[in-house]
């Protein structure tokens, strides 16, 4: 997390490698209407995630985390990260992305995205890329 002091003097607390909504329908769009499976787009094993990315949703005091699949402006894939919440009347697991709905100004939102691809991003002695 990050902290910002307001021009009124209050300190906001905001998530460092967190991601509009706006951007993240736009990749997940992107991933699903141009490839829509992981054999058809580049060759990707698995993707790296920084700790910070984990702990940060880990904060919002989840009770489970949903990756979603896309493709950034880089033509780069990008696993986005959101936490969700058991709802046990309807038994979902529901995101919890309020930050940015319906507000194209937000900059940050509940979802986070700092994750990098394997290849490149890989440790090639694994046993689980042979």
């Amino acid at each position: 997390m990050s902290q910002e002091t307001t021009s009124e003097g209050q300190i906001q607390v905001k998530p460092i490698n967190a991601i509009p909504l706006k951007t993240a329908r736009k990749w997940a769009k992107r991933w699903s209407k141009e490839e829509g499976d992981y054999n058809k787009h580049h060759h990707v094993n698995a993707f790296l995630i920084p700790k910070v990315d984990l702990l940060e949703v880990l904060k919002e005091g989840v009770d489970a985390v949903r990756a979603y699949i896309g493709v950034d402006d880089n033509n780069v894939e990008k696993l986005m990260i959101v936490g969700t919440k058991y709802d046990p009347v309807t038994k979902i697991y529901v995101d919890m992305i309020a930050v940015g709905v319906g507000n194209a100004t937000v900059q940050q939102d509940d979802i986070y995205d700092f994750t990098s691809p394997c290849p490149p991003d890989c440790d090639p002695s694994s046993p689980m890329l042979t």
